[in-house]
């Protein structure tokens, strides 16, 4: 019954969270505390970053993100540098509708769930606590009982400018239940919701001829209306529209492009003087955080129209295109396939790293640089080094389109084809084939891509099949290899003491019979060629690699198997070659003899044990390379 203390513990936890005082305790508070006058756009920014801000290679990463969205570092800086944290400033940007633009499923609507959800629960720390006039629908701010005549005085003593103005209802219950004091306003502590519309609200639009405009700012309770008498009075009027709730934290406008004209007239005044118009009273104050999401065909049509220039001029467009980083995108399919009832299945490693590249390609343009292809830009994005290109050369890339990435396969469509793999196969786990041979099935019954969008899909399709067929050899080259790391060191330091001997034009000295001999050309080479290093290269990459062992040793570090990428891919492939007859043998034999039998068990077990195959997966894999090999 552990789940029942926690609800009783998180229970006690609202109970001491509570606080109610009246408005002069409030300013006890305010004085030691600003941070709890702070308005909306800066609790959110506050927010984002109390969670940890880290860098790589110049990149910013807000840990709040982090768990959630994949590969977006870039959008995700400029959203919080160039909305966010001006916003917070008070900076014009702040007067601006958040218009979140991109393709589906491309995190639009996850950014904002994550704002949503990570306000409510920093309405529950003591820096982002918010307090409110107790009983107001709206949880107005209790700063706005400063007087207009005073706020100057008080902005000199306390440090805080006042924004917006009393609310009819409260200007009316300080008169009618307060007498006019102000200090003996009660106010309370609450805590941000969207399920009890507290701080949080989200507008859906509907049919435009039948949705109400008081869905957005409130409506007229007429069964007061004979105890007040007047629809005039504010305790006649239910201030309890999306805009009214979600006051003082933030509200998501979901298809905003697609609402009635009507609606979207009462954000121009909201978003540039923080108040709108509801039933008849002066107007009403509001500080909140407006969010809207759309993708790119609907945004151009809605600035198309000449009607709606005054709206776009308040917008700010934050494009949201899709990830282009492979790793990435591997981390979102492992996210939904964990929060779905797939988790159970065993999915053999690299099945969804072929999904990944296919998906990559297919969002990726065609770059007009001399020399880069689809394969190795992809590769450059994931942070790969490809020879005879470096980080600048990424940079140009990423500026070559402004609109890369904002379509292409999405996500939800490799999910929905992994789904079917899975069900159509019987035994509860697939491979990299399987995922494959599923996306490629599907894009017959996929309804929005053109037939040359297909030729060119499954190109990719193909592509992918390549890149999986490599990666296939090299995890049965390792499995096969004994000792495969003590192998690979003991070849690689052979190849280095000829390199330095090498260099330096020295002999080297045999350790068995301790003869002095020319540095092995033949082993060297027989290295060098496995990555395409041809003659002419060959003294300039021996060269790079003694200059990469003297950098080490500066350093005080040790240069060992994995401190040159491409050395290591060397003398794997070096290794595997001279492994490819037995690989060959063993797996394609379809009566094994004792020994071939020995060693398959051998490299099933190791495949199984440290590289995250079953027994299913491991033999498919086998088989599959056998099958390569033997073309």
């Amino acid at each position: 019954m552990d789940i029942l203390n926690k609800v009783k513990s998180y229970r006690e936890e609202e109970r001491q969270l509570k606080w109610e005082g009246t408005f002069s305790d409030y300013l006890e508070i305010v004085s030691q505390r600003p941070e709890v006058a702070q308005t909306a756009h800066s609790r959110v920014y506050n927010m984002i970053k109390s969670s940890g801000l880290s860098e790589k290679d110049g990149q910013k990463m807000y840990d709040f993100f982090g768990e959630e969205i994949f590969g977006l570092e870039e959008a995700i800086e400029r959203l919080v540098e160039e909305y966010f944290h001006p916003s917070a400033k008070r900076l014009d940007v702040r007067k601006r509708v958040l218009l979140l633009m991109g393709p589906v499923s491309g995190g639009k609507s996850t950014i904002v769930t994550m704002l949503k959800r990570g306000l409510e629960k920093y309405s529950r720390t003591e820096e982002g606590a918010v307090y409110a006039i107790k009983g107001c629908p709206m949880h107005e701010d209790p700063l706005h009982l400063i007087p207009q005549h005073l706020r100057e005085d008080f902005a000199e003593e306390y440090g805080i400018r006042i924004e917006g103005s009393l609310s009819p209802l409260n200007t009316m219950r300080l008169e009618k239940e307060y007498g006019g004091r102000i200090e003996d306003v009660e106010v309370e502590r609450i805590l941000l919701s969207e399920d009890k519309r507290v701080g949080i609200g989200t507008f859906t639009p509907s049919d435009p001829k039948s949705q109400d405009i008081a869905d957005l700012t409130g409506s007229i309770d007429f069964s007061t209306i004979a105890e007040f008498g007047s629809e005039s009075d504010p305790r006649a009027y239910r201030f309890d529209g999306e805009l009214n709730k979600a006051n003082r934290g933030m509200m998501e406008f979901q298809e905003m492009l697609k609402c009635d004209e009507k609606f979207l007239w009462h954000l121009l005044s909201l978003t540039q003087e923080g108040n709108f118009k509801a039933g008849r009273f002066a107007l009403i104050s509001a500080d909140e955080l407006i969010v809207a999401h759309t993708n790119e065909t609907e945004y151009r049509s809605f600035i198309s129209n000449k009607k709606n220039e005054a709206l776009h001029s308040r917008i700010i467009v934050m494009p949201i295109p899709y990830n282009l980083k492979v790793s990435q995108e591997e981390r979102i399919y492992q996210k939904m396939i964990q929060e779905s009832d797939m988790s159970h299945v065993h999915i053999a490693p690299h099945a969804l790293r072929v999904a990944a590249i296919f998906s990559i390609l297919t969002r990726i343009k065609d770059s007009k640089k001399q020399g880069i292809d689809n394969v190795k830009k992809m590769r450059l994005y994931d942070g790969e080094s490809v020879e005879g290109y470096n980080q600048i050369d990424v940079d140009e890339l990423k500026n070559e389109f402004s609109d890369e990435g904002m379509d292409g396969i999405d996500p939800r469509y490799v999910i929905n084809r992994i789904s079917s793999t899975i069900i159509r196969k019987e035994v509860p786990a697939i491979n990299a084939l399987d995922v494959l041979r599923s996306l490629k099935d599907g894009l017959d019954q996929h309804p929005s891509i053109s037939q040359e969008d297909k030729e060119k899909y499954m190109n990719y399709i193909a592509v992918a099949r390549r890149e999986y067929d490599e990666i296939a050899k090299k995890e049965i080259q390792k499995a096969f290899v004994y000792s495969y790391e003590e192998s690979a060191k003991t070849l690689m330091d052979n190849y280095l003491d000829n390199v330095e001997a090498f260099c330096n034009k020295n002999k080297i000295r045999d350790v068995l019979t301790g003869e002095e001999m020319n540095p092995d050309e033949k082993l060297m080479r027989s290295i060098e060629e496995q990555i395409g290093i041809s003659e002419n290269a060959k003294k300039a990459f021996r060269e790079e690699i003694l200059i990469r062992i003297s950098a080490f040793a500066r350093k005080g570090k040790r240069f060992d198997y994995n401190s040159h990428e491409r050395l290591r891919e060397a003398i794997q492939k070096k290794l595997f070659a001279d492994l490819k007859d037995v690989v060959k043998i063993t797996t394609s034999s379809k009566t094994p003899d004792e020994e071939q039998l020995k060693k398959i068990n051998e490299v099933v077990a190791r495949l199984i044990d440290e590289y995250g195959y079953n027994s299913i997966s491991a033999n498919e894999l086998l088989r599959y390379v056998g099958s390569l090999l033997n073309r």
